[in-house]
């Protein structure tokens, strides 16, 4: 398509031509013009074909040659634009001055009558043609560049949009990993715990074995509704599903009471002022629940003694701490995945963990967590049996866990 606008253009300057010459001088003295004109025009629509490739020496060449073709003009301005679309004025200026000047020396070419002067009107029409010529290819130029960039910054996007999408679903698989992880294996710990008491127990009486097996069953059923909970929450079909109810600090001491009733000797000393929010809460809870479980697994039979400590303005402290286990382990497999995933939600709350075997075998996991300073609330209680209360303690407030439907065989829930 450029090639024939080449060519239109370069018809209308040769017969523009044509018509400034004498007439009848075809047969002599404008010999060049029917013969000589058209085939170095040719040449040069040819050779402009191989403008992409080779730029520089294509223009410089057809710019010079059309200084003895009026009909290879438009393949020189095309020539120049193309060069300058490239937008390079090292390579552009000379190509501009071969433009200009190469006409000055193929006047004779053919015989048109020029007025005084004639020279520098010539240079000022070739000067002003080639401009136009260069502007057209600068801007041209200017508008691939911006296509490109808008191109590029749309891959660019599309690229950063998968990258964001990505990471989007591996941290949600990670929080699903956590949040199984962190329900699941604390009722299903406890769980063997209790089979394991029943394995190795065999002088247990009849009502304690009772008490054994409806905290397995109890157990079991938990365990159920959790992991019910978190498929709920992964149906697409199923938007609507309340999400689980999240773990909070005043839930600990129910934990610990769930922790006592399947045979662990769990003592809960709290010294705290007020109540944590809700994000330093969820941590603590956690904190604990992590801790029961590792003591369940690798020290069962161990006695536990969980602490916090802590007051509005400074720091909530938990210290979970277990001796040495008092029978053989239950054999559970370690997923490697609870304390590094615990030291990730310390962190996420700017509060430090550490956790370390002691020299009687057992095991102390310990976090400090930020309590900023604001209206204290309540906090929980610590007056049953088996717990050590605090100075100034309210009254815990009551547990609050979801109806689930009763089965056949259930009894009031007993308490060790």
């Amino acid at each position: 398509m450029r090639l024939g606008a080449a060519a239109v253009v370069g018809v209308l300057l040769w017969l523009l031509t044509g018509a400034m010459l004498p007439r009848g001088c075809a047969a002599d003295s404008c010999s060049w013009y029917v013969t000589g004109d058209p085939l170095v025009a040719l040449g040069c629509l040819t050779a402009v074909a191989w403008r992409r490739r080779f730029p520089v020496p294509v223009a410089l060449a057809v710019t010079v040659a059309s200084a003895a073709s009026a009909l290879a003009s438009g393949a020189a301005l095309l020539a120049i634009g193309s060069l300058a679309a490239r937008r390079r004025p090292a390579e552009i200026a000379p190509v501009v001055a071969a433009f200009v000047v190469a006409p000055l020396f193929t006047t004779g070419l053919y015989p048109v009558e020029r007025p005084p002067g004639s020279p520098w009107i010539q240079l000022s029409l070739q000067l002003l043609t080639a401009g136009f010529a260069v502007a057209t290819g600068w801007a041209v130029g200017a508008r691939r560049a911006e296509v490109l960039s808008l191109r590029e910054r749309a891959r660019s996007a599309e690229r950063e949009q998968a990258a964001l999408a990505d990471r989007a679903r591996v941290l949600e698989r990670n929080r699903i990993a956590r949040e199984m992880h962190d329900s699941l294996a604390h009722r299903i710990s406890l769980v063997a715990l209790q089979a394991g008491a029943l394995d190795h127990r065999p002088d247990l009486a009849a009502e304690e074995r009772s008490v054994l097996v409806r905290g397995i069953a109890d157990g079991s059923y938990r365990a159920l509704e959790d992991l019910r909970d978190v498929l709920g929450v992964l149906r697409a079909e199923q938007p609507d599903r309340p999400e689980p109810p999240r773990p909070s600090y005043d839930r600990v001491p129910a934990l610990v009471d769930d922790a006592r009733a399947s045979g662990m000797g769990v003592t809960l000393t709290v010294d705290t002022t007020g109540e944590p929010p809700d994000a330093v809460g969820d941590v603590c809870y956690r904190v604990v629940r992590e801790a029961l479980t590792n003591a369940a697994k690798h020290a069962p039979g161990a006695p536990v003694r969980v602490t916090l400590d802590g007051a509005p303005g400074g720091a909530l402290g938990v210290v979970v701490r277990n001796g040495p286990a008092a029978r053989t382990r239950t054999g559970l497999p370690a997923s490697g995945y609870g304390l590094p995933g615990l030291a990730e939600r310390v962190r996420a709350v700017g509060g430090t963990i550490g956790h370390h075997p002691e020299p009687d075998g057992g095991f102390t996991l310990t976090a400090r967590l930020p309590w900023p300073d604001d209206e204290p609330g309540p906090r929980p209680s610590t007056d049953e049996p088996g717990r050590t209360a605090g100075k100034h303690e309210p009254a815990r407030p009551p547990r609050h866990e979801p109806a689930r439907p009763s089965r056949p065989g259930d009894e009031p829930e007993r308490r060790s």
